[in-house]
């Protein structure tokens, strides 16, 4: 018997969710998937650029920072209006971002610096305890 195979394609939807270890893996698995989700969601090249950017720096902020054994982070992307939005949760509410002066040789400690250049918006939702939630927005343009 000759069974044929049918590929379904999904269409994109307008908001991505998911669970990712608290590891340097999770966190470049973050980048990948949403990289993934915005060239099905056909999002234009500069805000992908700049989103896998933030993802990238969110996402390993959480696994660094947000740490805690056995714990894992949640990346949310979706379109809000005319914006992108990019959420990052981790179960350390306790450890809110903040700038660190970086030695000029320091390999580390920019991370909110790119934040702030490449996002519209960003900031911090704490709660439930023990939760955080670290957002940046890019305005997506008028087409």
């Amino acid at each position: 018997m000759n069974q044929e195979k049918s590929t379904q394609l999904l269409a994109p939807t307008e908001h991505f969710s998911v669970l990712l270890s608290s590891t340097p893996r999770g966190a470049r698995l973050a980048r990948l998937l949403a990289r993934e989700w915005m060239r099905t969601a056909e999002m234009p090249h500069r805000i992908t650029g700049a989103a896998e950017h933030l993802v990238a720096e969110l996402a390993a902020n959480a696994a660094t920072h947000g740490r805690l054994p056995g714990r894992d982070f949640r990346l949310v992307l979706r379109t809000q209006g005319e914006a992108l939005r990019i959420e990052v949760t981790d179960t350390r509410g306790d450890d809110l971002p903040r700038h660190h002066p970086a030695a000029p040789d320091a390999e580390s400690g920019r991370g909110l610096l790119l934040v702030e250049a490449l996002a519209d918006r960003w900031g911090v939702r704490t709660g439930p305890v023990p939760r955080k939630t670290v957002w940046a927005e890019l305005d997506l343009p008028n087409l």
